[in-house]
């Protein structure tokens, strides 16, 4: 940033605060203090939009922002049914602005409907974006106004709104790719251990597995308006050959040199800000991720993932309630009973009916767009990896076996086909798999022909 602005931006926040302390004036809080912090709120969004220069706005932002951090939610609601009501467009500037497009197709009245078209609340909240921190405090507030949608549907145009402008604020050309290891500052590794999302870190020796031994790697993107909040990051292990199970990887056994390894895994991606929902980080973390590997170690010759497979617990539970699937009566008792992980017989039971019904959840069950209905399967195929293994049991943990009775997969990047894969996948929802799975599903169909039959 450049040293001046920095300087002012500064010295506007030593200001905002004193006035705050010191009584009335231009973002003192006496000079409404008979108000709730509602309608001071709502004042000072007028006042944002209606009057002043550029350094008194930063101000009243900044104001607006900590008001807006003191409501309960009942006020946000009411604030956030304000922004949608009140800071929508104007129909009356639309039909005009298009009626003079519809009589003359020039740019000036294609950029004049353009504008009638955008709804104020967009300038407003590029306007709370301002002051230094806004950006940060626009992202938490957009993760409350999502945790408010399904009960608040009307809000869904406002999030739309923030969606827009998150894609522009948070475009590839603004994140910084950093690597984090134990030497990283404490304040970015507590957010490590805060923020992970798939396989819990439970205390700082836990952390330092991950992230100490020279096998072990960590990238996370952040972005230069939010200082130290990593946006998301990708937990990485170098091991030679690919990995069939989580806590082999989890429990860090013997320590590899990364110049031995062949095989580069990543076993966790964690999206770390819920306000950031539907804007894609995790496409790009990947692939960079996998140029900063191959430059460092041009031994490696694998870029797979160790992934969980959520859904797969829940679907088959649904598809043999409406008699879809029928497992065997032994495999149900199975699953119904607990420590199967200890027995050769009940595992062997388990493996034989699991895996072509994993295979099948894979390339049949679909999600209402027509996509995988498993989400962690969207991802990876929609950045270009190909499914290629079910490993089962690949993952016994308590949060393992509750969603995916112990199932994981391998997805993997081939850097020569990720364009082709990912083109095939956008084009014609086609799931690139390798061929063992294929001749699972296809041990699957023949089974349901044959009870069928019977």
């Amino acid at each position: 940033m450049n040293m001046n602005m920095q300087f002012l931006q500064d010295l506007l926040s030593r200001v905002a605060s004193r006035s705050r302390e010191q009584g009335p004036g231009l973002g003192g809080r006496d000079s409404r203090s008979g108000e709730s912090p509602l309608a001071q709120l709502s004042a000072a969004c007028h006042t944002l939009m209606t009057s002043g220069g550029e350094a008194s706005r930063i101000l009243v932002a900044q104001r607006a922002l900590k008001l807006y951090a003191e409501l309960g939610e009942g006020d946000r609601v009411a604030f956030f049914l304000l922004l949608a009501d009140q800071y929508a467009a104007n129909p009356d500037e639309v039909h005009r602005a298009y009626a003079a497009y519809r009589d003359e197709e020039s740019n000036s009245h294609l950029e004049r409907l353009f504008s009638a078209c955008e709804p104020a609340r967009q300038n407003l909240l590029r306007r709370l974006n301002l002051c230094p921190g806004g950006t940060f405090e626009l992202v938490k507030m957009r993760a409350d106004l999502l945790g408010l949608l399904k009960e608040h549907p009307e809000l869904k145009p406002l999030d739309a709104d923030f969606a827009h402008l998150f894609a522009s604020w948070f475009n590839r050309g603004f994140l910084m790719l950093e690597s984090i290891d134990w030497n990283t500052s404490a304040a970015v590794l507590e957010k490590v251990i805060h923020y992970e999302a798939v396989h819990e870190i439970h205390d700082w020796d836990d952390l330092r597995r991950r992230l100490g031994p020279r096998d072990r790697r960590c990238y996370a993107f952040f972005h230069p308006a939010t200082g130290d909040e990593p946006l998301i990051f990708v937990e990485v292990a170098l091991c030679r050959g690919m990995p069939d199970n989580i806590q082999s990887i989890l429990e860090s056994g013997e320590e590899l040199d990364p110049d031995n390894a062949d095989t580069a895994v990543f076993y966790s991606i964690s999206n770390c800000q819920r306000g950031l929902k539907g804007v894609s980080f995790g496409n790009f973390l990947i692939k960079q991720v996998v140029q900063e590997l191959k430059r460092e170690l041009p031994g490696l010759k694998e870029f797979v993932t160790l992934s969980p497979v959520p859904g797969f617990a829940a679907w088959l539970e649904s598809e043999s309630s409406e008699g879809s699937i029928k497992l065997s009566e032994a495999a149900e008792q199975v699953l119904e009973a607990s420590g199967w992980q200890e027995s050769v017989e009940q595992r062997k039971t388990l493996r034989t009916e699991l895996l072509p019904l994993a295979a099948r959840y894979f390339l049949e069950a679909r999600h209402p767009s027509g996509q995988p209905l498993d989400p962690v399967a969207r991802f990876h195929l929609g950045n270009g990896a190909s499914l290629h293994r079910l490993n089962w049991p690949g993952d016994t943990s308590d949060k393992g076996l509750r969603q995916a009775h112990g199932l994981m997969v391998n997805y993997r990047y081939q850097i020569d086909q990720i364009e082709q894969n990912h083109e095939a996948y956008s084009r014609e929802g086609s799931v690139i798999c390798s061929s063992d799975i294929r001749r699972l599903v296809a041990k699957q169909k023949s089974r349901r022909q044959e009870q069928a039959g019977a």
